[in-house]
């Protein structure tokens, strides 16, 4: 199924894929938890966990799920790296969000990387794309959006049902959108502070031009 997806997506766009916490596989020399399995994604020329490429003049770095100090050290030194690389923007992907950010709080407490948190304010990436906290949307408190200093952070969150809940960055008109069965907003990028707003009408640009059979379905 992994690899049906896969290919489906590549045929379109520029996959990439990043680590949870519920994909680690094994253990690495440390004896800390990893997840190998995701490495495969390579196979199919799917950046992933420890990557970092360029896209349409973006940086993009993949930060693995880390779960001791051999991989989070690994990760800083990835960061530290790429920061020598970037050119106009660079985009994070890492799969929990930061501490004590509305991306990160689940209604009761704040489940987010404190580790993250500290590495914003480090090297101020444009964007951080994370996930985990599949609730915060959808709190009262919570956010699918957030601003960190200069950078963005961005966690779609998680509903049940079709189409997933998601997020298109529009670069060309500064403006991020949300969708989700809760409703639909967006913010603008050159605009402080955040002012979440509910989107009323989808933007021209964005449109379904074709409805196939949804995989899953066999």
């Amino acid at each position: 199924m992994v690899k049906q997806y896969i290919g489906k997506l590549k045929e379109r766009t520029q996959l990439l894929v990043c680590s949870g916490n519920h994909d680690l596989d094994s253990r690495d020399q440390t004896g800390e938890k990893v997840s190998r399995w995701i490495l495969d994604a390579r196979n199919y020329r799917v950046p992933c966990d420890g990557d970092s490429f360029f896209f349409s003049g973006t940086l993009f770095t993949i930060c693995p799920w880390w779960d001791g100090p051999t991989v989070r050290s690994n990760i800083n030194a990835l960061l530290a790296e790429d920061a020598k690389k970037r050119l106009k923007r660079w985009i994070w992907v890492h799969h929990a969000p930061p501490a004590r950010s509305p991306t990160s709080w689940d209604g009761t407490s704040y489940r987010g990387d404190v580790e993250l948190e500290q590495w914003i304010g480090d090297y101020s990436p444009d964007a951080v794309l994370c996930g985990h906290v599949h609730q915060s949307p959808f709190r009262a408190g919570g956010s699918w959006v957030d601003r960190i200093g200069s950078t963005w952070v961005f966690n779609a969150g998680r509903q049940y049902g079709r189409p997933p809940t998601h997020i298109i960055l529009d670069s060309a008109h500064e403006t991020a959108l949300w969708f989700s069965e809760a409703g639909n907003q967006f913010v603008r990028l050159d605009q402080t502070p955040i002012r979440v707003q509910d989107l009323t009408e989808v933007p021209a640009w964005l449109k379904v031009t074709v409805l196939e059979r949804d995989p899953s379905r066999g």
